[in-house]
């Protein structure tokens, strides 16, 4: 190519990547998919199992002069349902290739086995740490109903960190940044300082680091430490060398090193805030999420335990917080010259 190209646009389009936002039954709303117009014809992410979403992202395609059927590769950035549930009606009508980080896909091949084995992770993790049996078996049952929304797909091109993708006029390289999900993969353009980065990072709303089951299965008899994880994987993030950050969801970030010492500026300030409420007696996550968000900690609870969990990690690593298990429930306790001598 000669003379000077063009600089990116906020919604990448001179970068051959156009964004498609389609409806989702959720409450985060809109979900970007991205077509990325280059050989083969890309599409990262396919938003959830439902009508609207299908035929909003038809319509997108048709404006942009595709269809399904033109589609030649799907990316996935992770393993959410709004963000790969269409996969397996996409994937029969075009034939194309399936590209996520590497250990999805027999969560893929077998997604209902897997979003059953999810709820009852997360089911043992919101007894263990005190949200009420009938609780956790409630919310259970809404997230089972929402199992419609995801789907099975063969994943054709499994990636690992550090793997490329090549296509006629640019190379997406993936790097695996777990924390949100253990799948989270963003892929780096380094060539336009570019990164598509699915929910890794979002402009007007901090990313959940959510406690997922572990991809493999195993957990090692411990809990993931999903925070501790999204803060290290945010902070090579911190690293890289980017001009444009597009999103799953909202605005690009044009600005992704100050969005990140935010967010880990806003983590260290909850995490200073859960402290101050375990004095003077220990307290469950459930009840400090009680504490802190009231009734949303009840119509949210697996979310907000997630979120105290991963604070009270935090503050068991710069060791303010003791975690004690008595075998049936789980209670932390701020450290104290009292503590220490227990």
């Amino acid at each position: 190519m000669t003379g000077v190209e063009p600089a990116v646009q906020p919604d990448g389009v001179h970068a051959g990547i156009h964004a498609i936002a389609v409806q989702t039954p959720f409450l985060v709303g809109r979900v970007n998919c991205y077509l990325i117009e280059d050989r083969p014809l890309t599409l990262v992410d396919t938003g959830p199992n439902w009508g609207r979403s299908l035929d909003e992202l038809e319509t997108g395609l048709d404006a942009l002069s595709h269809r399904i059927e033109d589609l030649e590769l799907i990316v996935l950035t992770h393993q959410h349902m709004d963000h790969l549930g269409l996969l397996e009606i996409l994937q029969r009508r075009s034939g194309a290739d399936v590209a996520a980080f590497h250990q999805l896909g027999p969560y893929l091949s077998g997604f209902s086995a897997s979003a059953t084995a999810d709820d009852e992770f997360a089911m043992e993790i919101m007894r263990q740490n005190g949200v009420p049996a009938d609780l956790a078996t409630a919310l259970s049952s809404v997230s089972a109903s929402f199992r419609a929304f995801g789907s099975s797909g063969e994943l054709t091109r499994p990636l690992r960190d550090g793997d490329e993708l090549r296509f006629a006029d640019r190379t997406l390289r993936a790097l695996h940044r777990p924390g949100h999900s253990p799948s989270d993969t963003v892929f780096l353009d380094e060539e336009r300082r570019m990164l598509i980065a699915g929910d890794h990072l979002l402009a007007h709303i901090s990313s959940n680091p959510l406690i997922s089951r572990p991809l493999t299965g195993e957990t090692g008899g411990k809990r993931p430490r999903a925070l501790l994880m999204y803060i290290e994987s945010m902070r090579r993030t911190r690293e890289l060398d980017l001009d444009l950050v597009l999103t799953g969801h909202g605005e690009p970030v044009t600005e992704h090193v100050a969005l990140i010492d935010e967010r880990l500026r806003m983590h260290d300030r909850r995490a200073a805030k859960l402290l101050g409420m375990l004095s003077p007696e220990p307290l469950t996550a459930y009840e400090l999420a009680l504490g802190m968000w009231g009734n949303v900690a009840v119509t949210q609870a697996f979310l907000t335990i997630s979120e105290v969990l991963g604070h009270m990690d935090l503050l068991v690593e710069r060791e303010q917080v003791i975690e004690r298990d008595d075998g049936s429930v789980t209670r932390f306790e701020a450290v104290t010259a009292a503590t220490l001598d227990q």
